[in-house]
Order: structure tokens, then C-alpha cells, then sequence
């Protein structure tokens, strides 16, 4: 059974600051896949991000470090710091993974095309069966390097077509449920 990588799903992306958003269900169905995984008694791993900046919206201690309650983490369930966007540089993920026999690992989180997508493809390169989970993921508007606006959509679509079919597949929670279901009762 793939292990469940919750990344920085945290409150301070509901900062208005970061500007427009894609993918207003992300939540919704990261706490769908959530629930599954805990009734399988799977692994679900959390990942926070640690702002080292004072004035991040994701700095320890202050209120947008905090989960969203969608993926509030329960005991028994591990929880990364981390400070960079990879969520296995500075921390023991990649050989707390392997000494639990952990092969596969479906990513979900936020942002699309920041932390998430540092994940998975240090995942693939790692040599992890790695699946992205477009609508439980998002992003934000962004500048292009000519300054123009990126719509969030945009962004999120061009970071999910550049891990597909060399870091990642790029799948559905509704493909993940039933494939996923599947896998753990055969």
C-alpha cells in the first residue's frame, strides 16, 4: 500500500496575500483520501513547512503553521519539518520510508507547482513509485518572467504536465480510490 504525503496543508495558504487560487475542492478531497487511508490503516505522512523567514505565513509558532482541519494529523501519524520545498532534504523521510518497506507514495498538498512538485521528483528520482493527485493539489497566480499574470490554473497544469510520465503519473482521486482499494484487498 502507497504511503499518503499530506504536503504543507497548513493555514497560512488561506493568507487572502497569496492572491487567486485553482482548485477550490483540493481540500475536500485530500480529507476524503485522508479517511480511506486511516480506515486501511494505511500510512499517512504529514509534511509542514517551517517558514525560516520572520515574516512567513508558515513560521513556526505562529498561526498559519497550523494544519487545516481537513488534514489535522492524528497519533501515530508521522510529521516532517521542513524549510526548503523538497520534503526530504533535512529530514529522515527518505529512510523512514524505506525502513517501513514503503515503495509507492501518492502526493497531495500544496503548492502544485513549488512544494509538491519538488517532492515528487526528488520521489521519482529516489525511485519511488510516485502518483500526483491533480484535484487534491493547487496553486496561485504567478508571474511569468515577462511579468505577466500566470493564471493559478495555468500554473498548476504546467507543473502537473512537467512530473507526468517522468517523475509521476498525474491521477484522480477518484483513480486513486478505486485503485488504491483495490490494491490493498487483493
Amino acid at each position: 500500500m502507497p504511503a499518503l504525503l499530506v504536503i504543507d496543508v497548513q493555514r497560512g495558504f488561506d493568507d487572502p496575500a497569496w492572491g487567486p487560487r485553482n482548485n477550490p475542492q483540493a481540500e475536500v478531497h485530500i480529507a476524503r483520501l485522508i479517511a480511506i487511508w486511516r480506515e486501511m490503516s494505511a500510512p499517512v505522512i504529514h509534511i509542514h513547512h517551517d517558514s525560516p523567514h520572520p515574516a512567513g505565513r508558515l513560521r513556526s509558532g505562529q498561526a498559519g503553521h497550523i494544519a487545516k482541519p481537513e488534514a489535522k494529523p492524528v497519533d501515530g501519524e508521522l510529521i516532517y519539518k521542513k524549510d526548503v520545498n523538497s520534503a526530504f532534504i533535512g529530514t529522515t523521510l527518505e529512510a523512514d520510508l524505506r525502513a517501513r518497506g514503503v515503495s509507492a507514495l501518492v502526493i497531495v498538498g500544496l503548492t502544485t507547482n513549488h512544494c509538491v512538485s519538488t517532492t515528487a521528483r526528488m520521489a521519482g528520482n529516489l525511485g519511488f513509485e510516485t502518483l500526483v493527485v491533480s484535484d487534491a493539489t493547487a496553486t496561485f497566480d504567478r508571474a511569468a518572467l515577462d511579468g505577466k499574470n500566470r493564471p493559478a490554473e495555468q500554473v498548476h497544469q504546467a507543473a502537473l504536465s512537467d512530473l507526468h510520465e517522468e517523475f509521476a503519473q498525474i491521477v484522480t482521486t477518484d483513480w486513486v480510490i478505486t485503485n488504491c482499494k483495490v490494491a490493498a484487498v487483493s
